[in-house]
């Protein structure tokens, strides 16, 4: 499970290193793609395969569904985690997420997502704002 927020620099090169504490559970290689928010979403490839499962289960009679799948999975590349544990982040994804010199690598269970430090920072406080909203939702649905 992947937790925490952790502060990383995009090199010149627009590569990436993750956590160290991460990388045993995603192996060798990961698969980006656009996230939701601004951010870009980082899977194992083990999670990835149950991602896409959902995804390939979602009627494809529905315009909405098929944009979503569209959306994520023709996003999705494959990326190699080389041996600094770095990754690299193709320009078009780079673009989408915005970005920069620093990275914030946040773990979300299943997932990672990678945010401009910038763009993190303002959306945390934007956030905290509405938190007691959002979890009076959450707990009309069981979820808290």
């Amino acid at each position: 499970m992947f937790i925490g927020e952790h502060i990383h620099t995009l090199d010149g090169k627009k590569r990436l290193s993750l956590p160290s504490k991460f990388r045993k559970e995603l192996g060798k290689t990961v698969i980006v793609t656009k996230g939701l928010d601004s951010c870009l979403f980082v899977y194992s490839q083990k999670e990835w395969k149950k991602f896409a499962e959902k995804l390939a289960e979602l009627s494809m009679g529905q315009g909405d569904t098929r944009a979503f799948s569209r959306y994520f999975l023709g996003g999705a590349l494959e990326v190699d985690i080389d041996s600094a544990g770095r990754i690299l982040i193709p320009d078009f994804l780079k673009d989408i997420a915005h970005l920069k010199t620093k990275v914030m690598v946040v773990g979300l269970g299943s997932r990672i997502e990678l945010w401009d430090e910038e763009r993190w920072t303002s959306y945390q406080k934007e956030l905290e704002k509405k938190a007691d909203v959002v979890a009076e939702k959450l707990g009309d649905i069981g979820m808290i």
